[in-house]
């Protein structure tokens, strides 16, 4: 019998499948009793499960990563699919088929590899460049950025998906520079290329997508400064002379690009570069979030259901 990918899944089905387990939470309900909310996922999606009537041993029972065969029905719920869940009961590893839950991504790597690589061999300034050239070849870092996601439910959440964002970004900042020309091309380049960095470090996205111990505790903007210093180290040991300005002005545009204190930033963007970044950073990522908020929804109607993220509903295309 075929596999019914979470991608099929459509309203009002009896699902009758193996999958794992991303997230699963215990919650109350407004009666006093509690439900078990799960991340479903296999290698086309991840879709939201509500197990009713749940306690401390069923969540205990069914833990993140582990394969789980779900009985379910599906529904709408604000324009977003999602499984009533019926029944469950574990699955083991050796039971599933690996390629059912190996993600797909859903961007051309090799290509964006390669397009990052040329933009970065555009950047003059010789600190900036050494920088971005000891990030770029550290076969670790390329692994990881060829798989990475740029976040887990807010945007680019996919594999490949932070490459695709810092590459965007990348040309972004170049195109900005060539118009304002009072604006300094390679910090631009060099703080897009490096502002997400320290999700490699924050997110652990080797199976199961979630954030690390210190990516909770500290976080990719604290984290990319710390990657940064520590290649700078490396690189005066090696005899490179850098300019400790452009590296504070880099350092700056990683720690302040959220934009302001309530979204994360340590500080605020307070150089015209840094502020130009933030600009587009948010215009990237809206974007995007825009984008998975209409393919998310199933439903005919004109407009996405209200997202408080962004405090409003969105108009899908009318082609």
């Amino acid at each position: 019998m075929p596999r019914t990918f979470i991608s099929d899944i459509q309203p009002q089905m009896q699902i009758d499948e193996v999958f794992r387990i991303a997230d699963r939470q215990l919650r109350a309900n407004r009666q006093g009793g509690h439900y078990l909310l799960l991340q479903l996922q296999d290698r086309t999606g991840t879709i939201s499960g509500m197990r009713w009537n749940a306690d401390e041993r069923i969540a205990d029972k069914f833990q993140r990563g582990a394969y789980v065969r779900v009985q379910a029905a599906s529904q709408l719920h604000n324009g977003v699919l999602q499984l009533i869940v019926h029944q469950m009961q574990g699955v083991e590893e050796g039971q599933i088929e690996p390629e059912d839950f190996e993600s797909a991504t859903r961007v051309d790597v090799p290509s964006l590899w390669n397009e990052l690589r040329s933009l970065l061999d555009s950047i003059q300034d010789p600190t900036l460049r050494a920088i971005a050239q000891s990030f770029v070849t550290d076969p670790e870092i390329e692994v990881a950025l060829k798989i990475a996601p740029a976040g887990i439910k807010t945007h680019h959440a996919y594999p490949g998906g932070l490459l695709e964002h810092i590459v965007s970004l990348v040309k972004l900042a170049s195109a900005l520079a060539s118009h304002y020309a009072y604006l300094d091309r390679d910090i631009l380049l060099a703080g897009a290329f490096l502002h997400d960095i320290g999700k490699l470090e924050e997110l652990a996205f080797d199976g199961e997508l979630t954030y690390t111990d210190a990516g909770q505790l500290i976080g990719h903007l604290v984290q990319g400064v710390g990657m940064v210093e520590r290649k700078a180290a490396d690189l005066v040991r090696e005899g490179c002379d850098l300019d400790p300005n452009k590296l504070l002005h880099l350092k700056h545009i990683i720690v302040s690009h959220h934009g302001c204190l309530e979204h994360g930033s340590p500080k605020v963007p307070m150089t015209m570069e840094s502020m130009a970044f933030h600009y587009i950073d948010e215009m990237d990522a809206k974007l995007s979030s825009i984008r998975g908020m209409i393919e998310a929804d199933r439903t005919r109607d004109t407009w996405t259901p209200y997202n408080p993220s962004l405090a409003r509903k969105i108009l899908k295309p009318l082609s």
